[in-house]
């Protein structure tokens, strides 16, 4: 046998030319099956839940079922243009999300791709869309108060920093307006507040954004859409990415708000993924791990410890019940995971009580913990006022007996306080302003007004109040207790008010 020179050369040249080069194992699959942008895949031994895979056409899916002899993965994207036999790669990374000060203002798709037309977002942080929630350990209990600006709700149902609170009711009844007055409310604090829309029209999405822009509002505010017309996957990965990026606020040491608007679709989005994954359907035809879904997402909400950063992720999830029925399969899971839900009633709505609160069902099981001091003055009283009226309200409206003089008295307060607590959407007001109204209300100074004329009174009454006396409110705001000397300085200004108001 005899050996070339020319041989000896070009082994040499191969060698040459591959040293230094890096052996990457690539764990690869074939498309058996595709169909509703779910895709089944023989091979990826080694894919992991959540995983993202690179199907042809720059495609990308994640890893859902893993199977004994397949791997069952939902397609983010067009899945027209995959068919059998078409190679699938494993990419190793779990699915995540762009995180950061730069997603602030923008709004964003459930993989964190812009949609605003602003440009690309420039971050290299990212975090898992899924994560353990916070142990008890590392948290601390809720003691400082979210200010939505709403009246009823800062009085009577507080929430706190860390809190989970459920907005719940039928279609059309003010719960994204709750939602989106608590944003417009946090201009000036320190809230980054994270909106995520979960199969809402295209249009409705616009006009939230829109509002926001209008007030100021998208400055601190992020918004993460998966619309009607997007696919299953994305409605069902939106609030895990909302998620995750008000976390990264939270690891920092700030303060988050995430609304999920709202999880009655996530529910409907998971039910039509796990149908399609052939998982076995339970009651209503939910997966048995829908609680879960919902479970392993709110428990995120969190406030730590000082020793962790003490930074915390509130939550406000709404739920879309069907006439009313809380007590449906998903309501039912959603009211045992958070910390009470705010009820807004369609009754209410339509005899023009705005916000519709039904304050006998809405309850926050964070209670007074999350109110500064001047709140607590005037909300005990105020709760228990409407409790009496409420009461009295049911029995007197069979008209069997005379009411004597202080019943109907305690009845013509309970108009006075329900016109009070009625508010317009996009006005939310200061904690000060909250508590010096609801102080005339529940001390008797309303009692000689007319019904139809307490919006009047209040309208005019903040008017005098800010050019008249605006120390009072300043004091209020600044100390967060009515003292003895502000008590009676605001007795003094509501009683000068009064004598021009009603002469």
């Amino acid at each position: 046998m005899t050996i070339r020179g020319q041989d000896i050369v070009s082994v040499l040249k191969q060698q040459i030319e591959q040293f230094g080069k890096v052996v990457t194992i690539v764990d690869v699959g074939i498309v058996i099956e595709v169909s509703d942008g779910i895709a089944r895949i023989h091979g990826l031994a080694g894919a992991k839940y959540n995983e993202l895979l690179q199907f042809p056409n720059e495609v990308m899916g994640i890893a859902l079922n893993l199977e004994e002899d397949n791997v069952a993965a939902v397609i983010l994207g067009d899945y027209s243009g995959i068919k059998e036999g078409d190679e699938v790669r494993s990419t190793g990374q779990i699915a995540a999300v762009p995180v950061g000060e730069a997603l602030i203002g923008r709004v964003v798709n459930a993989l964190g791709y812009p949609l605003d037309g602003k440009g690309a977002i420039k971050t290299d942080n990212t975090r898992p869309l899924e994560r353990v929630a916070p142990s008890v350990t590392l948290r601390k209990p809720v003691n400082t108060p979210v200010q939505t600006g709403i009246k009823a709700i800062d009085s009577m149902i507080p929430l706190g920093r860390g809190q989970r609170e459920l907005i719940i009711g039928d279609r059309s009844t003010g719960k994204t307006a709750i939602a989106l007055d608590t944003i417009i409310n946090q201009r000036s604090g320190d809230l980054i507040c994270v909106y995520v829309a979960i199969g809402q029209k295209t249009s409705k999405v616009a006009r939230v954004v829109a509002a926001l822009e209008s007030y100021g509002a998208m400055e601190h505010t992020i918004v993460v859409t998966a619309d009607a017309s997007d696919s299953v996957a994305l409605q069902y990965l939106a609030p895990y990415a909302g998620c995750a990026m008000g976390e990264e606020f939270m690891e920092q040491g700030r303060d988050a708000l995430v609304i999920y608007d709202d999880l009655s679709k996530h529910a409907w989005a998971y039910r039509q993924l796990s149908l399609l994954l052939h998982r076995p359907p339970g009651r209503e035809a939910y997966p048995g791990d829908v609680f879960y879904l919902h479970s392993r997402l709110l428990e995120r909400a969190a406030k730590y410890d000082s020793e962790h950063g003490g930074g915390s992720l509130t939550a406000l999830p709404i739920i879309e019940t069907q006439a009313g029925d809380v007590a449906a399969y998903i309501p039912t899971n959603v009211i045992s995971i958070t910390d009470g839900q705010i009820y807004v009633e369609t009754d209410l709505f339509n005899a023009g009580i705005r916000p519709a609160l039904n304050v006998g069902l809405s309850v926050s099981r964070v209670g007074s913990a999350a109110q500064t001091k001047a709140m607590k003055q005037v909300a005990g009283r105020l709760r228990l006022e409407l409790a009496q009226y409420r009461e009295l309200a049911a029995f007197a409206q069979f008209g069997t007996t005379e009411l004597d003089k202080s019943t109907r008295a305690q009845l013509e307060r309970g108009q006075r306080l329900t016109e009070i607590l009625k508010q317009s959407q996009y006005v939310p007001m200061s904690l000060e302003k909250q508590v010096m109204i609801l102080y005339a209300a529940i001390n008797g100074y309303l009692d000689d007004v007319v019904t139809d004329k307490v919006t009047a009174f209040e309208t005019d009454f903040h008017r005098f109040m800010e050019a008249n006396h605006p120390g009072i409110g300043e004091r209020i705001a600044g100390e967060k207790e009515i003292t003895t000397d502000i008590e009676e300085a605001l007795k003094a200004a509501i009683t000068e008010f009064k004598q021009g108001f009603l002469g």
